[in-house]
């Protein structure tokens, strides 16, 4: 039951580059969502459900914005670099260009050709010469002329990688205000979420399940980790102040509202809300098994009711004998305390590995 330091949730999400990032969905007035207040799905848990999904992906957004933005940092750079060397080159060949002509100001250079045939002891050798020098003076025009539309290409590219990366940085700054604004929202909410658990906890009775507008769950797997973006805190037979003798499941710290999702397939045998573990569910599997998620803000579910592997039952708290956020999990062979079995093996065994 013991929860550890918090780690923000990061779910996995495919989305498109972030060139091509587009804008944030909302409403009239400019806010995220826009479900109608009394529809469907538009209780404080389901208000929760939504912005923890649209802080995860506004999240995603942000850091493909980062870095596609470094990309094209880095690509400028490069170019830049690239530029330099270019400028470098015609440098030189200006500098060669320059040695040339004096060196044909030196060698006669500066006479008049017909001076230079009168004085030259072999006029085969004069005009082999002159051949050569041309040569050499259009294959240094040539080489400044490429160097020079290098360059300028180079500019180009240098110019049209600066002004997306700079597109990109103020898009992720927009990005950024609205990631930290949704994240405010659903801080405050989840903590208005937890008020009515603990509400209900104190009075001993549930508020009854609350249904989330999303479709439901295609998991292709038998068996699942109940939550994503977890940080493992206390272990299955682990010691603590707050167990009579040693810790019964496998605590994954999550904040506050992180969709529980069932382990497996099964029926709800058991909505609580009251003693130790707060708001609790319990699930039987085919098999024989139990699986139990404590310390509730919600449930999704009613007693009696079938679910699918990954189907959303509840949002975890902190609710009942809890020290921070976290979903506290068993495995049972019975649906009552005292017949937990370790769970992280079971899960594994049925090839849901935790890491």
């Amino acid at each position: 039951m013991r929860s550890s330091r918090r780690r923000p949730l990061l779910v996995p999400a495919l989305l498109c580059a972030a060139l091509a990032l587009v804008a944030w969905p909302a409403t009239a007035d400019g806010e995220p969502g826009g479900d109608d207040p009394g529809g469907p799905g538009s209780g404080l848990s389901a208000q929760v459900a939504r912005l923890y999904e649209e802080a995860a992906v506004a999240t995603q957004r942000y850091q493909e914005g980062r870095v596609e933005a470094g990309k094209q940092r880095a690509k400028a750079q490069r170019l830049e670099q690239l530029l330099a060397l270019e400028r470098q080159e015609i440098t030189v060949l200006h500098e060669d260009l320059g040695r040339i002509a004096r060196a044909q100001y030196r060698g006669g250079g500066g006479l008049p050709v017909a001076a230079q045939l009168v004085l030259s002891s072999s006029p085969d050798t004069l005009m082999r010469g002159q051949h050569i020098l041309s040569r050499t003076n259009l294959v240094v025009d040539n080489a400044i002329g490429k160097s020079r539309r290098a360059e300028t290409r180079l500019a180009a590219d240098e110019a049209r990688a600066a002004r997306v990366r700079q597109a990109l940085e103020r898009r992720n700054t927009e990005l950024a205000v609205l990631k930290t604004g949704i994240e405010q929202k659903l801080e405050q909410a989840r903590w208005q979420l937890q008020g009515q658990a603990d509400a209900s906890v104190a009075a001993g009775a549930c508020r009854g399940a609350e249904r989330f507008d999303r479709p439901p769950p295609h998991d292709p797997r038998e068996w699942v980790v109940p939550v994503d973006g977890y940080t493992l805190s206390a272990s299955f037979g682990s010691g603590g102040a707050r167990w009579a003798s040693r810790h019964t499941g496998q605590d994954f710290a999550v904040p506050i509202g992180t969709p529980v999702k069932a382990a497996g397939a099964g029926r709800v045998v058991r909505v609580s809300c009251g003693g130790a573990f707060g708001i609790e569910v319990v699930l039987r599997h085919p098999g024989g098994y139990y699986t139990q998620y404590a310390h509730l803000a919600s449930v999704a579910v009613d007693q009696g009711e079938s679910v699918s592997a990954g189907q959303w039952i509840g949002q975890s708290g902190t609710s009942g004998n809890s020290s921070g956020p976290h979903l506290h999990f068993e495995v049972r062979v019975t649906p009552d305390m005292g017949s937990a079995v370790d769970p992280v093996p079971w899960l594994a065994a049925r090839g849901a590995p935790v890491s």
